[in-house]
């Protein structure tokens, strides 16, 4: 409700100003080139990131709402795209002149598609950004003793409960997952965005997830910038979710061994999962939960038969050209969703159910995950 309450007017101001702003643009650079241009967007663009990530900081927080931060950094995210298009679409427009008149209509037509393209596509990937999809992967296991073979694992991830995702939209989310009446439920990581976000809705939520064998979890990089990491832990613990911290679960299902191993958020570029090793049990069939996919290598290097992450949103925004996918997650990490495997170990990538930065998702649908393992 408080997205729809905010987007509607914030939609017609969006529009005006982009409108303002083409003709301002097209002012400015014909009257002081590019480079002016380039300065003044930048600018824009990182004071308003600037200030968004000001008021994420909890002595300023307790002067302003949370959504003043989400809806400030949503902003500098749009004026980047915007600017970048209008860029583009100014210099096609000024190659018009120089041509015929047919061409030069089809030019600045082109130009005035290049500087709409933005809002048309973010349109759409608001409209369907929270579009709910149950995803069924069947993850092969060399080895798989037959007790586990199509043992049934949903999992739910990068929930982001803000502004962007209301509680209401959550719940439906939560239901997809308690249908599919799975013999065990997994919540990896990034419950909400930022501090003031609703945490104790998102963990009421939760609660309501049912599994024959438990929910068990991880916990995401939002949970420690927000410093809410014991928070969760003890609530989880409260509510019937074992958030895994560096621990180890053993599970039994008809006299076979599966191992779950958690961890906490593994920072992109650090030294992977030192010490995870300790908590692989001989015997079992071995799971590391990470919010991060990027430990794959070395989950698989320590032995670890499947790894099962969230953290990229699918690429939130993943454009496919000439059968390549192009989404910032890609500059981070190879494995942006779906099944990976290396050698006889798997890994996971689930797109998760939130936004960040944008609520558009394009080319990667928000999902409940529901993972079959199959012995090969």
């Amino acid at each position: 409700m408080l997205f729809r309450l905010h987007f509607f007017p914030g939609l017609v101001l969006l529009v005006t100003g982009l409108g303002m702003q083409f003709s301002f643009v097209r002012r400015l650079t014909e009257t002081y080139g590019r480079r002016a241009f380039i300065t003044a967007g930048t600018a824009v663009s990182t004071v308003l990131l600037g200030l968004g990530y000001l008021l994420n900081f909890q002595r300023v927080l307790l002067l302003f709402p949370v959504g003043w931060s989400t809806w400030l950094e949503c902003a500098a995210l749009v004026e980047t795209v915007w600017l970048i298009a209008l860029y583009l679409a100014w210099l096609v427009w000024r190659k018009a002149p120089g041509f015929r008149p047919a061409r030069r209509a089809f030019l600045q037509v082109s130009a005035a598609g290049l500087g709409v393209a933005p809002l048309v596509a973010a349109g759409a990937g608001v409209i369907g950004r929270n579009q709910f999809r149950l995803s069924e992967v069947d993850v092969p296991i060399p080895g798989l003793p037959p007790a586990l073979h199509h043992l049934r694992i949903v999992q739910i991830t990068d929930i982001h409960l803000s502004l962007f995702l209301s509680e209401r939209e959550f719940a439906r989310a939560i239901d997809m997952a308690n249908e599919t009446r799975a013999n065990l439920a997994l919540v990896t990581g990034d419950l909400i965005t930022r501090r003031g976000d609703p945490l104790d809705a998102c963990l009421r939520q939760l609660a309501r997830l049912r599994a024959e064998a438990g929910v068990l979890g991880c916990l995401g990089n939002h949970e420690l910038y927000a410093e809410v990491q014991d928070y969760v832990t003890g609530q989880g613990r409260r509510i019937g979710i074992e958030f895994l911290r560096s621990q180890s679960k053993l599970l039994r299902f008809g006299g076979a061994a599966l191992n779950f191993a958690g961890v906490d958020y593994q920072r992109m570029g650090s030294h992977y999962l030192r010490g995870a090793e300790r908590l692989i049990a001989p015997g079992a069939v071995n799971v590391l939960l990470s919010h991060n996919p990027d430990v794959f290598p070395a989950a698989a290097a320590q032995g670890y038969h499947l790894t099962i992450a969230g953290h990229t949103h699918g690429g939130q925004v993943d454009v496919e050209i000439l059968h390549q996918h192009l989404d910032a997650a890609r500059f981070f990490t190879p494995f942006v969703r779906g099944l990976y495997r290396r050698g006889a170990a798997s890994v996971y990538v689930s797109s998760g159910l939130g936004t960040i930065g944008v609520p558009v998702r394009l080319g990667a649908p928000a999902e409940v995950s529901l993972l079959r393992l199959c012995a090969i």
